[in-house]
């Protein structure tokens, strides 16, 4: 495959801005703040739809490399490398502002760049596995049609039984003084009843691996339910529906390089988009509170895997038709961002509350929005700098 897709720069920056924005604060909107629990914002948008083009762009890449000749040991030791040091970032993002020393005591160790790495690990080191030179689908006769779908088919079935355990612990897991299946927020839910039970096995399982000093203090759900405990949206149960997020848009980059015309492709991004959409909806029936997988960000949850999912095809069509194939847009400004994503994650979280990105300004929604903007497009113009001086980082 030796065309070079903007618009999949331009997916991951447009994702990578409006992360940026919301980190800052989004105005102090409610549609940019995370879901108190069940539900879903803008917020809640940005970092599926970055797991899920971190799939298509790992087969372009992997394709690339194996085409060259390169010996899956040497891949493989890339993937070690990169996920380490992804993690190793993560926990210097945490550590961040303890003026004072961090206490290791107190220290958070999952985090979103934790979630990366480990996702990144589990679905590159199992795509290397079965992975061999993909071939344009003409190729396969009969067979073409659906070639997206089954090249690779133990990869697949790898991460539908990663979904199967995942829905097996949620549902079946016994939690000490909760309802089995409980996947509630906890404190005054359900009139207090399960007030210690926040996030159901997810929450579990992470107080018990971690310990409640070492994951995410304050979740989204304290200031309405008035949970007690502490939940860590970016915790371990999430791993594996995240692998399978990832995943998804690993079946993105395969229509990229099975199917050569851009009609098949765009075709394919439509449907695939269009059922995980209806599936996510059914599992939830449509609404917040009553399905039986509502969709929640913090439990990143099957539901909301699947319509994320969803979005991230339709959206990848949208710019891949405005950007590839009719060519009427550039990608800019978000294509910038796109070619040094990791940059612009770390530098904007350390710069966070801080000159030049943050100002004392007035409590209104006016003056944060402008401080918020602001801050937006420092990194903005930070991008675009170094891709005129063609700096690209990478890990």
């Amino acid at each position: 495959m030796k065309e070079r897709l903007r618009s999949l720069d331009t997916f991951r920056g447009l994702s990578l801005t409006i992360m940026i924005f919301v980190n800052y604060g989004g105005g102090g909107y409610w549609e940019f703040n995370h879901s108190s629990w069940n539900g879903l914002t803008v917020a809640d948008l940005v970092f599926p739809w970055f797991v899920f083009i971190m799939g298509t762009a790992l087969i372009l890449s992997f394709q690339s490399q194996l085409r060259f000749g390169a010996p899956k040991k040497t891949m493989l030791w890339k993937i070690l490398r990169r996920s380490l040091i992804l993690f190793a970032l993560g926990l210097l993002i945490n550590s961040h502002g303890c003026g004072d020393g961090v206490d290791m005591s107190q220290f958070r160790i999952p985090g979103v760049l934790q979630r990366f790495a480990l996702t990144y690990l589990i679905v590159a080191s199992i795509h290397l596995l079965f992975s061999s030179s993909l071939n344009n689908s003409q190729e396969y006769g009969r067979f073409a049609v659906v070639w997206d779908i089954v090249v690779f088919w133990p990869e697949g079935l790898t991460h539908v039984g990663f979904v199967m355990v995942h829905t097996c612990i949620t549902f079946l897991l016994p939690v000490p003084n909760c309802p089995r299946g409980y996947i509630g927020p906890g404190g005054d839910d359900s009139h207090g009843l399960y007030a210690n039970c926040t996030g159901g096995a997810a929450g579990y399982i992470d107080r018990k691996v971690f310990g409640d000093s070492h994951i995410y203090q304050s979740p989204t759900c304290k200031e309405i339910y008035r949970t007690t405990v502490p939940y860590d949206p970016e915790g371990l149960l999430g791993i594996l529906t995240s692998c399978f997020l990832c995943f998804l848009g690993l079946q993105a980059g395969k229509i990229l390089f099975v199917y050569k015309d851009w009609i098949q492709r765009c075709w394919r991004f439509f449907t695939w988009g269009l059922l995980l959409c209806l599936l996510g909806g059914i599992l939830c029936k449509f609404s917040k509170d009553d399905g039986w997988i509502p969709i929640n960000k913090n439990l990143w949850s099957l539901s909301f895997v699947l319509t994320l999912a969803g979005m991230g095809f339709i959206l990848l069509l949208a710019c891949y038709l405005l950007v590839d194939v009719y060519k009427v847009w550039s990608g800019a400004p978000f294509y910038y961002p796109g070619m040094n994503s990791i940059v612009l994650y770390v530098g904007h979280e350390l710069l966070s509350g801080q000159f030049p990105v943050a100002f004392d300004v007035p409590q209104t929604h006016a003056a944060q929005l402008a401080m918020n903007i602001w801050g937006t497009f420092f990194w903005v113009i930070v991008a675009y700098y170094l891709d005129f001086k063609k700096i690209y980082i990478s890990v």
